[in-house]
């Protein structure tokens, strides 16, 4: 049951092919992490996500021009990619969350965020048609998409929460979380 609450819900809280579209949402602040040079997109140093162009994907996730038909990851701490828009609601929720997780998972995990509008062939790559979507990517073993928020920010971190333990940090009783 919880299971089809949660489907439901994220189907219904992600934005689709909104590009120019803006609405009352745009009231909402969202406090935006910087982009950083290649030598700080690790957030043990600052603890935030990390804006990524496809250049510094390349050299930190996964260089798909080399290697197109195998995944294979480049990092050296699993990470979370939140491929977004900044007139997407469901992104300006999840996004402080998503910093508030970078503080918490510093030097565990890496946070990433990719402008779906500056990264058009990153969201083409994986096949983003909805958003925000995100990218679970573990050191070993193939990467996870999910896609949509939660129905309430408490409620969007803690499966945040449940997705990184699960996922990146292979904690097999991250649903008592």
């Amino acid at each position: 049951m919880y299971l089809l609450t949660w489907i439901l819900a994220v189907s219904m809280l992600n934005c689709k092919g909104q590009t120019d579209k803006k609405d009352e949402a745009d009231k909402i602040t969202v406090k935006s992490a910087k982009a950083s040079p290649l030598n700080a997109t690790d957030n043990a140093q600052n603890a935030t996500p990390v804006h990524l162009t496809k250049a510094e994907f390349l050299k930190l996730v996964m260089d798909y021009e080399k290697n197109p038909e195998v995944w294979s990851f480049q990092g050296e701490k699993p990470c979370l990619i939140d491929f977004y828009a900044d007139w997407c609601a469901p992104c300006r929720i999840s996004s402080p969350i998503l910093e508030d997780l970078a503080k918490e998972y510093a030097g565990r995990i890496n946070i990433y965020k990719i402008n779906i509008e500056k990264e058009k062939e990153l969201a083409a790559v994986f096949g983003v048609q909805s958003i925000p979507t995100f990218l679970f990517c573990p050191v070993e073993g193939n990467p996870t998409m999910s896609s949509g928020i939660a129905n309430s920010p408490e409620a969007t971190k803690s499966m945040f929460i449940k997705q990184i333990e699960e996922l990146l940090l292979k904690k097999a009783n991250a649903s008592s979380i």
